[in-house]
């Protein structure tokens, strides 16, 4: 049993109010093929609350008594003999802490008592598989009993609204996780560094990054890798990871491990021939001095959209100073004609979802401030597909995001993938070794 699930489950009932139930639905196995299944992959909400990674389970927290019930698979040795090993009902209590445990398939015949008496109902079902239960089940006190006993009018609220707030900052376990995962992908990126050239194939640097973190302990990647020579790297979520790289391009590859759950999110581009031309090392130049700028503005404090406008600014004045945007600066700003080339926000939390949940505003509307323990990408790019015919023909058919996984620190910040090269330097030393 992990304190750590207990400690926030505990949390979340904490701020509950009285006499609420609060309901986690966890994801089901879906079928690939006939009976070929896809690798499974918990709901993560249900895995920060209770660390149970089994596909078909759900979890009842109650808010006066504290009770954590746990409806999960039962044991079946035919089953398990195929398909692995399950905790059981046993095991739901003695390995993962619930008070009381039950099979999956009584959940329909005790819920409803479990919840008769509550006055707001909290549900999380991200894929809304009990979407058409809920009103039955909220009915069920009123439709049970006798006229003369008081009846429950329940609320039901998403209870996203309690965790997600709180999966934004992150304890010392998650950020262990994070770190781990990084670490991963720092690796996969430097061997695929290494490995390109032109000719090699984009699947084959692909295949190179997830043999590299399976080496330093992931189990997967955090999502598709993105691989993308050319003008390929002008889709923003290129996956197709199939066409040969060629001399003269660049190469844009966005790509995370994933570490007990928890993902790292990291871009680096290069030229294929580990040589920058120079408009390469132009348009490079621009984004790493929007990353940079917006990295050394993280600090407790500042506002989210800080950092946006910051890599827009820097930008957005350097492609004016090479010539890609025309007019006067503020007027660039003003119309933001330099979206043309930018295309996308830049950055996003990150934790057990690579584009983690938690709101960028607070109660109020406003841009939520950095607090330390926060963790979140900042991702500027810049992109000239192959038809933008306007401008020179030695900038087209080129993408460019630089990413970093970034930790606000009590006093500032931490930089968790700096040590993945990101100067024109660093990465032409890497790629063409004495």
């Amino acid at each position: 049993m992990s304190d750590v699930h207990q400690q926030r489950r505990a949390a979340v009932l904490a701020k509950l109010p009285s006499n609420s139930i609060a309901i986690v639905v966890g994801y089901q196995q879906k079928v690939r093929s006939k009976n070929i299944k896809y690798h499974f992959r918990q709901d993560n909400d249900f895995l920060y609350l209770t660390g149970f990674a089994e596909p078909d389970a759900v979890a009842v927290l109650e808010k006066e008594s504290g009770r954590y019930h746990l409806f999960c698979r039962p044991k079946d040795p035919a089953q398990e003999t195929s398909f692995g090993t399950r905790a059981g009902i046993e095991g739901a209590k003695l390995q993962f802490g619930a008070d009381n445990a039950y099979a999956i398939d009584e959940l329909e015949k005790t819920l409803p008592s479990l919840i008769n008496n509550c006055d707001h109902l909290y549900i999380s079902d991200e894929l809304g598989r009990f979407d058409q239960h809920l009103i039955k089940w909220c009915r069920h006190q009123r439709h049970h009993s006798g006229f003369d006993i008081p009846k429950r009018y329940t609320t039901i609220t998403p209870l996203a609204s309690i965790i997600h707030p709180m999966r934004v900052v992150k304890g010392p376990d998650e950020l262990a996780h994070i770190r781990s995962a990084v670490t991963a992908s720092i690796a996969g990126h430097n061997a695929v560094m290494r490995a390109c050239k032109p000719g090699i194939n984009e699947r084959e640097l692909a295949a190179l990054f997830d043999f590299t973190i399976a080496q330093h302990g992931c189990n997967e990647v955090a999502y598709p890798n993105i691989v993308a020579g050319g003008n390929n790297a002008c889709c923003l979520h290129y996956e197709d990871n199939c066409s040969p790289l060629q001399q003269g391009q660049m190469l844009l590859i966005d790509a995370g491990g994933e570490y007990q759950h928890y993902a790292a999110d990291i871009t680096r581009s290069y030229p294929v021939n580990g040589q920058f031309s120079a408009a390469q090392k132009s348009i490079y130049s621009i984004v790493l001095s929007a990353l940079d700028a917006a990295i050394a503005m993280v600090k407790p404090g500042t506002p989210w959209h800080q950092l946006y406008d910051t890599c827009m600014q820097v930008m957005a004045e350097g492609l004016l100073n090479i010539g890609l945007l025309e007019g006067d600066l503020d007027e660039i700003m003003a119309k933001e004609s330099y979206k043309r080339f930018t295309v996308h926000k830049t950055g996003h939390w990150l934790g057990m979802d690579v584009h983690d949940v938690g709101p960028y505003h607070d109660s109020d509307g406003k841009w939520r401030t950095l607090s330390q323990g926060m963790v979140f990408t900042i991702e500027p790019g810049i992109y000239i597909p192959t038809d933008a015919l306007d401008v020179p023909v030695e900038y087209r058919g080129m993408g460019i995001r630089i990413e970093d996984d970034i930790l606000v620190t009590d006093e500032g910040h931490e930089n968790l993938s700096k040590s993945l090269p990101r100067t024109v330097a660093e990465i032409e030393s890497l790629m063409n070794p004495l």
